[in-house]
């Protein structure tokens, strides 16, 4: 008999583990790749974004579920008890020093994932959790949990159990959402898997093939109610990026999308501008000198032919340019997905109320979010909550 059972060894199944050692539960974590936390350290190999430092009210509201326009209803994700200031004090705890760039993101003073990781396993080593690595959780057997071991197949019957098995994006780094099948054949709601966070596909025209590789700043992105004036890439087969993803959610679920090549400009001030422009030269020339940037001109010249001539128009044209695009890049090349667990189908406390003592968490949940630390403090949050209640229940179980 296994105490408590923590089924995957990512950030939310981590923090699970964390939480109930720290009320005194004997932990188990089953992880099915031989190292934990992969996807985190991926994510981490640019610069860890562990959170973002800005008022609660606009954190929260970057949250969505995966229907268009829905909002986690309360309780579902509900941060506070572990939002922002929790997670940076946790990173601390561990002896992490922190810095906060100019948007409000916060980093690691090292930039990197694998410190922290090898802190926090060191931590929860202390704690006496067992980490299993390469073990496959492959469905129910009776009132047992079952596993595909290096050893054989095993089968686990603990007291509670949290599941932090990640959604259905970057399956080779693990998040394969193959229990979706086994949980809905218990009861449990899932909202299909989408795509999140991801880039787009574009036909470019030959001539955009000298820009791939090049990153577009100095722009706005709008989209349905979301807008963006972060980066992105324009690459052989699409667009992607930080700018991109802000907005992604909406362009997947139907909107169009405008670019502003000129936010800083009205548009008055740019057709006075055009206006000035000699007329020996060429529309691409005026552009470039215009906008001051040969790939924001180059995707006007893309986007928005034709032209016009009128420099009033020509201003509207470069303040309100539709992106044109063959949709997104599947879900397997997402950094996140949509989709999962459904709120109906948990307690406040994450407890799947079609099986009693087994909580869920991160990304396995029902939500979505824009990368600059929304993804990770929401996946630290759940697992916060889920071991909670996972701790609880443990609690009375032994009564």
């Amino acid at each position: 008999m296994t105490e408590a059972l923590v089924i995957g060894a990512g950030p939310a199944g981590l923090m699970a583990a964390e939480v109930l050692a720290g009320q005194g539960a004997r932990v188990v974590v089953a992880e099915a790749m031989p190292t934990p936390a992969r996807k985190f350290l991926m994510a981490g190999k640019s610069g860890l974004n562990l959170t973002k430092d800005e008022p609660w009210e606009v954190f929260q509201a970057h949250y969505g579920g995966s229907a268009p326009g829905l909002r986690p209803p309360p309780g579902y994700l509900d941060m506070k008890e572990f939002g922002p200031a929790e997670v940076m004090a946790w990173a601390r705890g561990l002896g992490v020093e922190l810095f906060s760039g100019s948007t409000g993101r916060v980093f690691p003073v090292g930039m990197k994932a694998s410190p922290l990781l090898r802190a926090w396993l060191a931590r929860l080593a202390g704690q006496g959790v067992e980490l299993l690595s390469r073990w496959r959780w492959s469905g129910f057997e009776g009132a047992g949990w079952r596993f595909e071991t290096p050893g054989g197949d095993e089968v686990l019957q603990p007291r509670v159990v949290v599941l932090g098995l990640g959604g259905a994006s970057w399956p080779r780094l693990g998040s394969d959402a193959a229990w979706a099948p086994w949980l809905v054949e218990k009861g449990v709601g899932i909202a299909p898997f989408r795509p999140a966070n991801m880039g787009f596909r574009v036909n470019w025209s030959v001539q955009m093939a000298r820009h791939f590789g090049q990153a577009v700043k100095g722009v706005a992105l709008q989209a349905g109610d979301l807008v963006s004036r972060g980066e992105w890439v324009v690459t052989a087969q699409g667009i992607e990026g930080g700018g991109i993803y802000e907005v992604a959610r909406a362009i997947r679920d139907g909107a169009e999308v405008f670019v502003d090549l000129a936010p800083d400009l009205g548009g008055e001030e740019l057709a006075r501008r055009f206006a000035q422009m000699p007329a020996k030269l060429s529309v691409g020339s005026r552009l470039r000198r215009v906008l001051g940037d040969p790939l924001r001109a180059a995707l006007l010249m893309e986007w928005g032919q034709p032209l016009p001539n009128e420099p009033e128009r020509l201003a509207m044209r470069v303040k309100g340019l539709r992106l044109r695009h063959q949709g997104p890049f599947g879900i397997a090349r997402a950094i996140s997905s949509a989709g999962g667990i459904e709120a109906e189908s948990l307690t406040p406390a994450l407890e799947l109320r079609a099986l009693p003592g087994v909580f869920a968490a991160g990304e396995m949940l029902d939500w979505e979010a824009p990368t600059g630390g929304y993804l990770l403090t929401a996946c630290l949050a759940t697992g916060h909550r889920a071991g909670q209640g996972a701790a609880a229940y443990l609690a009375e179980a032994r009564r």
